[in-house]
């Protein structure tokens, strides 16, 4: 899926090789600041390295159409954007800038379920709490169906006994389509549950 080779970006990371496999959960773990973030920022082409190379599906990043990429590769980070209008509104957005047809309700219900959200459809999403508004960000990726997850600590606004059901029911998810996880987390329990593959990064000498 990923191969980076000698990869090295600012004084953040400096990575010889390193594979992330297909259709796995991958973890990224670390002390604060190590640069797991920056990393999946890599693999999303929003930042580019200042040496080395990533291949996304055997390819250069650097020949991707960043567009047609990140539809293949949706990122959510840690505080994921809220739009205006309803929990619905947000839920569907996703396809007006994917330029996907939108889903039916079965589809949207299914999605709320997955990420346990019991909201009204039409409620104002600013409203929402903020492991609420976590949550519906992760039904809007899970709506779009991307080949590939990149979650920046993903349950960080979520209590241990909802993240760790969010995500068991996200993994299953992502496992029947098919699709690539790579999550950053500092929960063990959610490193010990779910992950098939892990990459720890340790901080840069200064």
């Amino acid at each position: 899926m990923y191969t980076l080779r000698g990869v090295k970006y600012k004084s953040i990371l400096n990575i010889d090789q390193l594979e992330i496999p297909k259709e796995r959960i991958t973890c990224i773990i670390g002390e604060s600041g190590s640069g797991k973030t920056t990393l999946l920022k890599l693999l999303n082409h929003l930042i580019s390295p200042d040496e080395g190379q990533i291949l996304f599906q055997n390819r250069p990043l650097s020949q991707w159409d960043p567009i047609v990429l990140r539809r293949k590769v949706m990122m959510l980070s840690q505080s994921p954007v809220i739009f205006e209008g309803s929990v619905r509104d947000n839920l569907l957005i996703g396809f007006k800038f994917c330029e996907k047809p939108q889903v039916g309700d079965a589809k949207i219900q299914e999605a709320i379920k997955i990420v346990q959200l019991n909201k009204d459809m039409s409620l104002n999403a600013s409203f929402l709490s903020g492991g609420e508004k976590q949550r519906l960000a992760m039904a809007r990726v899970l709506l779009l169906e991307p080949n590939v997850f990149l979650l920046d600590e993903p349950s960080s606004a979520l209590d241990e006994e909802t993240a760790q059901s969010v995500m068991e029911q996200m993994v299953k998810e992502v496992k029947r389509l098919k699709k690539t996880m790579i999550m950053v987390t500092h929960s063990k329990a959610l490193v010990q549950g779910f992950a098939e593959h892990i990459i720890e990064i340790k901080k840069a000498m200064q």
